[in-house]
C-alpha cells in the first residue's frame, strides 16, 4: 500500500485537506473521491472525518487503496530496468502481447507479471501505460497505482514523455536526419493496418536520424512527437523504408530476422511522485544485435 505524508505548516491554516492533498500530492479528482469513499486519509493518525481544515504541525497521510489484477500467472520471463513502489518499467521481449485479447487470451506479458509478483510478494494492478506491438520490443511502463497512472496520462496529454526507438529498415537513407510530418488513420476498421490519410488522419510527427548505414539498409534511430499505433511502422514504410521484418508494411525478410527490427529504447519522463526527471535505456536483444552484426559483414 502507497503510503503519502506531508507536515502542514502555518500557511496550510484554513486550507481545506483537500486542497492540501491535491497541491501537494497532484491526486486527481477521481482518486480524490476514492480516498475519501475508503476514509484512507489521516490526520495526526485519526482518520479525516471530511474535508476539514488543520492546524501547523498537523500530519496528513494518505494510503492509497490495494488493488490487485485477475490474470492467470504463467512463467513468462520479466526483465525490469527500472523499479520503485510507483513504477516498473520492463525491457519485453518481442513475440508477446501486452495484454489478453480474444486472439491471444493468455500467454502475454500481463500474465508473466502476475507470476512476477507472486516471485517477488508483491500487490498491485497491472496498470500498463504504454503499449508495444507483439513483434516489438523494449521499455513497457506499468504503474503499480492508481496516482502513478494519472500523472503518466497527465505527462502524455502535455507531451513531456520523450521516447526514443531504434530500428533497422530496408534501403539506404541518403540525408542524416529528417523529419516526417503525415497524418494517419484507419481507412478500413475491420483490418489492423494503418495508413498514411491526409483527410481523416490523426497528426503524427516522427523524427529519424541515421545511426550506421549498411550494404542495403540503414540503422536509424526514431523519437516520436505523438504516439499512433503503428506510427514508426506506418511513417517509414511510407517513406520507402519499411522497418525489416515488418510483414504487415513490406518489410519482411525471415532470412534476416523474424520479427520487425524495432526496439523501444529510451524513455525520459517525470516521477508521478517526486517529480525527478527519469531516464531509462533498455539493451537490445539479442535478435536484433546478431542481425546488425551480420548486416556489417
Amino acid at each position: 500500500m502507497n503510503k503519502f505524508e506531508y507536515i502542514l505548516t502555518e500557511n496550510d491554516k484554513d486550507i481545506p485537506i483537500k486542497k492540501i492533498m491535491r497541491r501537494e500530492f497532484g491526486f486527481s479528482s477521481r482518486l480524490m473521491t476514492k480516498i475519501k469513499q475508503n476514509k484512507s486519509a489521516y490526520l495526526n493518525g485519526e482518520s479525516l472525518p471530511g474535508w476539514v481544515t488543520g492546524d501547523a504541525g498537523d500530519v496528513l497521510t494518505v494510503m492509497l487503496p490495494e488493488e490487485t489484477s485477475d490474470f492467470e500467472p504463467e512463467p513468462i520471463p520479466i526483465s525490469p530496468v527500472y523499479e520503485d513502489n510507483d513504477l516498473l518499467i520492463i525491457n519485453k521481449q518481442p513475440g508477446f502481447v501486452v495484454h489478453p485479447t480474444k486472439g491471444h487470451p493468455a500467454h502475454t506479458i500481463a500474465n508473466g507479471l502476475m507470476q512476477y509478483l507472486i516471485d517477488t510478494e508483491q500487490k498491485f494492478k497491472i496498470r500498463f501505460i504504454n503499449r508495444l506491438d507483439m513483434d516489438t520490443s523494449g521499455l513497457l511502463i506499468i504503474a503499480k497505482n492508481s496516482h502513478a497512472q494519472d500523472s503518466f496520462m497527465k505527462q502524455m496529454k502535455a507531451n513531456t514523455i520523450r521516447k526514443k526507438y531504434i530500428a533497422v529498415v530496408k534501403g539506404i537513407i541518403p540525408e542524416n536526419e529528417g523529419t516526417i510530418d503525415l497524418p494517419i488513420g484507419r481507412p478500413d476498421p475491420d483490418r489492423v493496418e494503418r495508413w498514411v490519410m491526409t483527410k481523416g488522419g490523426y497528426p503524427s510527427v516522427t523524427h529519424y536520424s541515421v545511426i550506421e548505414r549498411f550494404k542495403n539498409h540503414t540503422l536509424v534511430r526514431l523519437i516520436l512527437e505523438t504516439g499512433r499505433t503503428h506510427q514508426i511502422r506506418v511513417h517509414m514504410a511510407y517513406t520507402g523504408h519499411p522497418v525489416l521484418g515488418d510483414h504487415l508494411y513490406g518489410g519482411e525478410n525471415p532470412l534476416l530476422i523474424e520479427r520487425q527490427a524495432l526496439h523501444s529504447q529510451y524513455l525520459s519522463f517525470n516521477h508521478p511522485v517526486s517529480d525527478k526527471r527519469i531516464d531509462v535505456e533498455a539493451p537490445l536483444h539479442d535478435d536484433m544485435l546478431k542481425l546488425i552484426e551480420k548486416l556489417r559483414k
